[in-house]
């Protein structure tokens, strides 16, 4: 069903990387997005799985909901796959096929590439409240203000999107399954009919989506919501020192990576 997708949900807790900065996860996510796209042999990799791992062991988030949330992503990963697979170039597994030993490594990697950046983005948004992320992000972003980016409403505009996939999805598994009970197929017929069954769930999927953004626009307006300038926060953002200690452990994953990049590990 689709609400067991987990995409943009967050999982409160405890744990050290709850507890963590979000400006401090912002910039460990995106040191581990360099190290993951810098592995090249499986050493690197098995390194980035690792890290992965132990961070999910930290964080206690469950590979189930890991799986759970690469659900909606499955489909690229395996044509990335399969793309990989049939168009790279070298030995032939046997005389006269076209998969090539480097095709199955090559495609084999990038599976795990995909799925790694996913959980690894994941494991930011399960860890992280939208608000936090959003008050984290602005902060980062502050020096694009002296060339006039709208960095608030920019950081705004992700925290809501990211808010609301969750509230989209269970408003799409509730009218589906209300045409269900109204006699609706959506699994058999061939991919024209599959596709025009989607017409009633579209529909009113859209007119819920613009009412909910009209009524959120009527709240914001009504507590007199005016943007960033001026604007106070109820918790302020402080690095401590696990924080400290957890960039220091990024930025020399980082460097243990590209030291197994230049050595051919």
């Amino acid at each position: 069903m689709l609400k067991d997708i987990t995409l943009g949900q967050y999982f409160p807790g405890e744990t050290p990387v709850h507890r963590l900065d979000p400006r401090t996860k912002l910039i460990l996510v995106v040191l581990y997005i360099i190290a993951l796209f810098q592995a090249d042999a499986w050493p690197s990799y098995l390194l980035v799985i690792l890290v992965t791992l132990i961070c999910m062991g930290i964080s206690k988030i469950s590979l189930k909901n890991i799986f759970k949330g690469l659900k909606p992503m499955l489909f690229i990963i395996a044509l990335t796959a399969i793309l990989n697979l049939f168009y790279t170039q070298g030995t032939p597994v046997r005389e006269g096929w076209i998969i090539t030993w480097e095709g199955i490594d090559r495609a084999v990697k990038m599976m795990l590439r995909i799925t790694l950046l996913i959980t690894g983005t994941f494991l930011l948004t399960y860890t992280t409240s939208p608000m936090a992320l959003t008050d984290g992000l602005e902060m980062l972003m502050r020096p694009l203000k002296k060339l006039k980016v709208p960095v608030h409403e920019m950081t705004l505009m992700m925290s809501m999107a990211l808010r609301f996939i969750p509230t989209l999805i269970e408003e799409t598994d509730k009218i589906m399954s209300a045409q269900k009970a109204r006699g609706a197929d959506f699994e058999t017929g061939s991919l024209t009919q599959r596709a025009k069954a989607l017409l009633p769930i579209l529909v009113p999927l859209f007119v819920s989506s613009f009412r909910r953004a009209d009524e959120l626009a009527i709240a914001m307006e009504s507590r007199c919501y005016h943007g960033g300038e001026g604007r106070t926060r109820m918790n302020q953002l402080k690095y401590g020192r696990n924080d400290y200690i957890a960039l220091l452990l990024g930025v020399l994953f980082l460097a243990a990576v590209n030291v197994m990049k230049h050595f051919g590990l």
